[in-house]
């Protein structure tokens, strides 16, 4: 705007001009002052027009504006153009409107399919809600959740815009019959329990007079099988009435609970016995490891057998700790054997206590062979012979494995 003359001039008379690419055009007379002014008005009217076109550019690049409502905008200002009585540029900013033009033609495309998309999706998810409220009111057993369900969904229903008026009134009727359909039969399914409801709570009965007569049972892994049994009865049969239930449901709960809160005191106290029995053992087993098995073997198992003594005196302890003090006990017992075995292995034939057992044997039967020969007694003779040759044999025996 600051060189007028670039794109326009006043004539002598005032009239004003426009320059094209096609020429000059009048857009005006100017008779109030210098030309310079004439154009610097003209030349306003055209900045007017560029910030509309700036302005609907923006708005069109920014998703502000709706692209048809620019096109719009986009399209009036390209028509009036070659008449508009402006100075400025008017070949550079038909270029520019037109290649707007396109953008918005574009854009608007793209905002047609988007639309079209999302009445596509509007009318699946409500021809979805349809399908789904038609299943439950033909095969739903679930009344509440069911029920619930069908005002989820029409309340979903209310929140879904876009489908067309027709489309719409179908699906509405079909939702509408599900949803009568299922009121119908639920209501004939409810008509229908109270005969129901008194047989369960005859049956209901049953299972707590049952309850209560096993409330003070002892047999404690038994009756909590049994009572884990009637638990499954109760929940697998219909129910009663509200009240009846309720009630049912109170003494059936506390013949149960009756029940395990004493096997739990029972339970309680065996398990603090078995935790002192379990300290009992780990003193007696740490006095075992200590034995100085090497040292003194003999006295090492006579310790040990007191020790195992004690240690069947003081009863059970916890299952998970039962294996592993057992272990490391005949752990023990085994090394305290295995040093008593090495220990006879290691001794002499002269410091054998058996074999000098054994030969000392041997010595009185041959004292009794001896007596019988001084005797002549033949029989005595013949016995003492074969026990004298038998008790030889087994020292022999005995000597040959030292």
């Amino acid at each position: 705007m600051s060189d007028w003359t670039a794109f326009g001039r006043v004539d002598a008379d005032g009239t004003v001009y426009v320059k094209t690419t096609e020429g000059e055009r009048v857009v005006g007379s100017w008779q109030a002052g210098a030309p310079e002014e004439g154009l610097a008005h003209f030349a306003r009217r055209f900045a007017d027009l560029v910030t509309e076109v700036d302005l609907t550019e923006a708005r069109l690049k920014s998703g502000a504006a709706d692209a048809g409502h620019s096109l719009s905008t986009i399209r009036r200002i390209r028509t009036t153009l070659p008449e508009a009585n402006v100075v400025g540029d008017i070949d550079a900013l038909t270029a520019r409107l037109d290649k707007l033009a396109t953008l918005a033609e574009e854009k608007a495309g793209e905002a047609r399919a988007a639309r079209d998309a999302a009445r596509g999706e509007a009318l699946a998810r409500k021809t979805a809600l349809v399908e789904e409220a038609e299943k439950l009111a033909a095969e739903s057993t679930g009344w509440k959740t069911a029920g619930d369900r069908l005002k989820e969904i029409l309340d979903e229903w209310k929140t879904i815009r876009g489908v067309d008026k027709k489309a719409d009134g179908e699906l509405w009727k079909r939702f509408a019959a599900a949803r009568d359909g299922f009121t119908r039969r639920r209501g004939a399914h409810f008509a229908s329990l109270d005969s129901q409801r008194k047989q369960a709570q005859t049956a209901k009965e049953e299972l707590v007079a049952q309850a209560e007569k096993l409330q003070e049972s002892t047999d404690w892994a038994a009756t909590a099988n049994q009572l884990k049994d009637l638990m499954t009865q109760w929940k697998a049969a219909p129910r009663a009435s509200k009240e009846a239930e309720q009630k049912l449901w109170e003494r059936f709960r506390g013949a149960q609970d009756a029940f395990f809160s004493r096997r739990s005191e029972v339970f309680s106290a065996r398990d603090n016995e078995q935790r002192g029995n379990l300290e009992r053992k780990q003193a007696l087993l740490a006095e075992a490891e200590a034995l100085d098995v090497d040292a003194d073997p003999k006295g090492a198992q006579a310790k040990l057998r007191e020790i195992q003594a004690q240690w069947h005196e003081a009863g059970r302890v916890p299952r998970e700790a039962a294996a592993g003090l057992e272990r490391r006990l005949r752990a023990i017992d085994d090394k305290v054997r295995e040093v008593m075995d090495s220990a006879w292995r290691r001794t002499t034939k002269e410091d054998n206590p058996l074999l000098a057992q054994m030969r000392a044997q041997v010595a009185e039967a041959e004292d009794r062979l001896a007596r019988a020969q001084s005797a002549g007694d033949a029989r005595r003779i013949k016995e003492a012979e074969q026990a004298l040759a038998s008790k030889r044999q087994f020292l022999q025996l005995a000597e040959q494995a030292g």
